[in-house]
């Protein structure tokens, strides 16, 4: 505790020990913490921001609050700054010379600046994956640890702005060191009545399955992050400054003090240690850090001068360490802080679904993104000056920001997000192609593929496959770390007649005239007719050619094509696993029977809208807009004029049956049950939503069945952990239900389910993006699917995508479903929710007048990048080139404790020979952001009051015993981080 020791106070060194309660000190300590909140875009984009750019919108420049606060601070060693967002960091340090270089490496060193949270930005924490937080912090944290060194580490999360705050992301800070957690967003009545109980303060046991060794102390500001109310001294305030010549008119000192000094002791009574943190800042703060310093060097003065308090420049971490001294026992935490309302008709829960789009395309460059790094790593790296996927990674950790991949940004920022999105992935998609070309080569002398890819495939846009005659080549990449025998491949054709090979052996396929609704979105940038629909097998970390040729080329079995049929009768298709049943009433979906469990569901799964609220009513103002979502009432309208009634056409063959459903103009869908698989796909269009009837529209997809809940459904925390959820309540205190309908919608990333216990039966549904959803009745599940606004919110601009054609933006997006038994289904949507977050990469390559065997003659067909699979419970989740001879290696068990009998066990993976291309020398673990060992830490132990949580798992708290430091024991729901010295065991190659 040094820091807390040397730290405590500025210039009262009679005070030096006030941290320590056992010394009886009586004046309360005030820690006064100097920051600005740079938001990575939000009404101006990123490089506006950093430049001061388009002050036309939000005076802001970050480069001028670094030069600012650098300049103040070298002229006062006791002033303190803290500093958060390294996407800005990195751009101004990259600009310095070397004498300002080393200020500033003196004002780390000495304490004054000091990082905390340490992330490429504050990211979000409802619409974020795991995966890309992760790498996004991993930006940060190990760009300061190469410049400043591991020492100076941050030990702070610091979450002062998102809107809400997940059980996921307090287990990932306390894996990446962190010893505290403050945030300033939680729900207005929570905050009231912790207030009032005095947990402002706690420690937060996020995960069930990890328990203690995940639990962080977490810490909820008192008026949000700004000061107290008339102490901001910024340029951009008009409160009164210290005036404190009494020769000159106005003088104020002991009028300011007293404000404060009243301020900091009814903060006080609120808290359960002699000390508080006052944040002095707010948003773009300090661009004339003269202003502050100059302020906030006599508020200090005068307050201690007046002895009731003791005020004193501070940061989070030494705060944290004189709260830690204090030797308190603090309640626990074991849910989440969703969701977040500020007030009664206020619920924040709109910008789980804000921007649809720009979501999935986030999650999309995250497989992608992953797929580059594996790929760099096994073929040996990118080397200097040559395409990477580093582009890619930059803009995905810009993406995860709390104002990006939540839709909550201006409509140009979002188009800047888009656009360095695809910058980046059109660079990482040409390593990734150059790369295989690479691998594939048999002979130097081998002529280069020329390998594309399509990133419409979506929509049926592939100019490869559509316009090569039925000659071309598939390499499907399969990025997990298990032969995948069923992966579905989908792209478009201009011919019915064609025949699909794989090495020597003719594959199962099928061709289907492409739906009406893609025709209709896509418009004439496709001219293709026809989908060819088959499935691929595919090694561990490796890829499989599959040749697309016509029927008349070579010899084989041609593909059926399959017609679709109007149904107007009841149907029920079958795929060997499931039954599923078409309504004829109303031509839904409704009966599904999983045969081998005889589980099974009734249910009505349809599209509807609730009308957004445009403010105009007595009980608030609010609207519906970005953030929050407030509809007119409970009620929901129906997406068509006829019932709601679908219209259906049925495609059956060998590989998949296929039902399009059309609901209306703006609202499609079709169901795909693949022959064998485990789960029903839902494909839907939604859009352009029509707003005409000057009514905002909220569209959903709602699943009604019989089972029985009681009240209760699940959902994920950033795609890892299930959250309970309880219909009209919250866990932690007595709820005021104001808003039932927005009040009871969660955040879902990958996945939400619902029991019925009596039954055995498990409901789930995986998404392919960040959505949110509720259960507001028993039996039932909706889920929002797109929002089209027509009312101004904060941001000076209502939620009105156009899209490209300015008729409205169409999103399209995959649910897939599963009705198994309780104990089968985890099993089922762990796998199913690993495939969704990293789907195989389809590359393609022009076959021309090419047979499969003269391609094989120069080229290898197929490659395995893992010696052998993974266990069935083990997600490779990083596999990063950092050297030549050293990759980044982050290993994570998928499952809960008590979610699989078998597959929630403990399990040991030997990496020694793991991988393909190369030998496993040594390992040192890390902390989860890769940016110091593991042995190098050791976090704060804080005292807690007993809860009621059940019993760990028998394996949690046992001593890890690893006989052999690269055979790796995970334990439920861990993850662990490893830098890896290895031998390569071929020559690398440049590409």
């Amino acid at each position: 505790m040094e820091s807390c020791g040397r730290f405590c106070v500025a210039a009262l060194c009679v005070l030096l020990t006030v941290c320590y309660p056992e010394m009886n000190c009586e004046p309360l300590n005030v820690h006064l913490i100097p920051h600005t909140h740079d938001d990575v875009g939000w009404l101006k984009t990123v490089d506006q921001y950093y430049y001061g750019a388009n002050n036309s919108i939000q005076h802001a420049g970050v480069q001028y609050i670094l030069d600012s606060v650098i300049d103040e601070l070298s002229k006062d060693p006791y002033r303190t700054f803290i500093y958060v967002e390294m996407a800005f960091f990195t751009r101004w340090w990259k600009e310095q010379t070397d004498s300002k270089k080393a200020i500033v490496k003196q004002l780390v060193e000495g304490g004054q600046l000091e990082f905390v949270n340490g992330g490429w930005c504050m990211n979000d924490e409802a619409a974020t994956d795991y995966n890309a937080i992760v790498d996004q912090m991993t930006e940060g944290l190990r760009f300061i640890t190469d410049t400043f060194g591991s020492q100076y580490r941050p030990r702070i999360g610091w979450h002062i702005d998102p809107f809400g705050h997940s059980s996921e992301q307090a287990s990932m800070f306390a894996m990446m060191g962190f010893d505290a957690f403050y945030f300033a967003r939680i729900d207005y009545d929570d905050k009231a009545n912790r207030i009032d109980r005095k947990t402002m303060e706690m420690v937060w046991r996020g995960s069930p399955s990890l328990v203690e060794s995940t639990q962080i102390f977490t810490g909820v500001l008192y008026d949000h992050y700004t000061p107290p109310n008339g102490f901001c001294f910024d340029q951009l305030c008009s409160d009164p400054p210290m005036q404190d010549d009494k020769d000159l008119f106005d003088y104020n000192v002991e009028e300011r003090v007293s404000q404060f000094i009243s301020a900091c002791l009814e903060q006080a009574q609120h808290y359960r240690t002699n000390n508080i943190m006052l944040p002095m800042g707010s948003d773009f703060q300090y661009e004339n850090a003269n202003m502050w310093y100059k302020n906030l060097d006599k508020l200090i003065h005068y307050v201690n001068k007046n002895g009731s308090i003791n005020a004193f420049y501070s940061t989070p971490t030494r705060y944290t360490d004189c709260v830690y001294k204090a030797n308190q026992t603090w309640s626990v935490k074991l849910d989440d802080f969703f969701p977040y309302a500020s007030a009664p008709q206020s619920y924040w829960t709109g910008y789980y679904t804000s921007r649809p789009a720009l979501k999935g395309y986030v999650r999309y460059n995250n497989a992608l993104l992953q797929v580059g790094k594996q790929i760099e790593a096994m073929h040996g790296g990118y080397y200097d000056n040559n395409p990477s996927c580093d582009k890619l990674a930059k803009a995905m950790a810009v993406a995860q920001h709390h104002d990006a991949v939540s839709g909550t940004e201006k409509q140009h920022v979002a188009d800047d997000y888009a656009k360095r999105l695809h910058i980046g992935q059109t660079e990482c998609e040409y390593v990734i192609n150059q790369a295989i070309d690479d691998m594939a080569k048999k002979y130097n002398g081998s002529s280069t593929l020329q390998l594309e890819s399509c990133e419409y495939l979506n929509i049926s846009i592939c100019p490869i496959s559509s316009d090569s005659n039925n000659q071309f080549d598939i390499i499907v990449y399969n990025p997990r770390g298990y032969t995948d025998e069923r992966v579905v491949v989908r792209v478009p054709i201009s011919n019915p007649d064609v025949l699909v090979q794989e090495a020597n052996n003719n594959v199962t396929c099928q061709v289907l005239p492409i739906s009406e609704s893609t025709i209709n979105v896509r418009r004439d940038r496709g001219s293709a007719l026809y989908t060819l629909v088959f499935f691929a097998t595919v090694p561990p970390l490796g890829y499989n050619t599959y040749f697309v040729r016509p029927s008349d080329m070579i010899s084989g079995t041609k593909c059926t094509y399959s017609e679709p049929v109007l149904i107007t009768d009841n149907t029920v298709v079958s795929n060997g696993v499931y039954e599923m049943k078409i309504e004829k009433a109303n031509g839904h979906l409704g009966r599904i029977v999983h045969k081998k469990s005889g589980s099974f569901v009734n249910m009505n799964q349809q599209f509807l809208w609730y009308w957004a609220s445009d403010g105009h009513n007595k009980e608030s103002s609010q609207t519906s807009n970005a953030y929050v979502f407030r509809p007119n009432s409970s009620f929901t309208y129906n997406v068509n004029d006829d019932g709601n009634i679908a219209v259906n056409h049925l495609i059956q063959g060998p590989v998949v049956q296929e039902i399009r459903q059309e609901f209306s103009s703006f609202a499609s869908q079709d169901i795909r049950l693949y022959n064998g698989s485990a789960h029903i796909e839902l494909e839907y269009t939604i859009g352009p939503v029509p707003f005409q009837d000057g009514k905002g529209k909220e569209v959903i997809t709602r699943y009604d069945t019989d089972l029985e809940t009681d009240k209760q459904w699940y959902t994920d925390a950033n795609g890892r952990e299930m959250q309970i959820r309880i219909r009209d309540s919250r866990q932690t205190w007595v709820w005021k239900n104001t808003a039932p309908v927005a009040g009871n919608y969660y955040p879902i990333n990958s996945r939400i389910y619902m029991r019925d216990e009596n039954r055995n039966t498990q409901f789930t549904v995986l998404t392919d993006r960040s959505h949110g959803g509720s259960s507001l009745t028993d039996g039932s599940l909706e889920l929002m699917l797109h929002r089209r606004l027509i009312h101004d919110d904060s941001i000076g601009e209502h939620l009105n995508e156009t899209g490209q054609f300015g008729e409205g933006i169409v999103v399209r997006g995959t649910h897939l479903l599963v009705v198994n038994s309780i104990e089968n289904s985890a099993q089922i949507h762990r796998e199913l929710g690993e495939k969704m977050l990293l789907p195989a990469a389809l590359i393609f390559h022009r076959g021309a007048g090419e047979t499969p065997d003269e391609y094989k003659e120069s080229y290898n067909t197929d490659y395995k990048g893992l010696q052998h699979e993974l266990p069935g419970n083990v997600h490779l989740l990083t596999l990063q080139y950092i050297l030549p001879n050293v990759v980044l290696l982050r290993l994570e068990h998928q499952y809960e404790i008590r979610e699989d009998k078998i597959l929630s066990e403990p399990v040991t993976v030997n990496i020694e020979y793991l991988f393909t291309n190369f030998k496993v020398n040594s390992c040192v673990e890390l902390l989860l952001g890769g940016n110091e060992k593991l042995s190098n830490v050791e976090r704060l132990k804080w005292k807690t009051l007993p809860t009621d949580e059940s019993e760990p798992h028998e394996m949690i708290n046992k001593r890890r015993i690893e006989v052999d430091v690269l055979s790796i024991i995970l334990n439920p729901m861990e993850i662990r981080t490893f830098s890896c010295d290895i031998t390569r065991y071929t020559k690398l190659n440049k590409y």
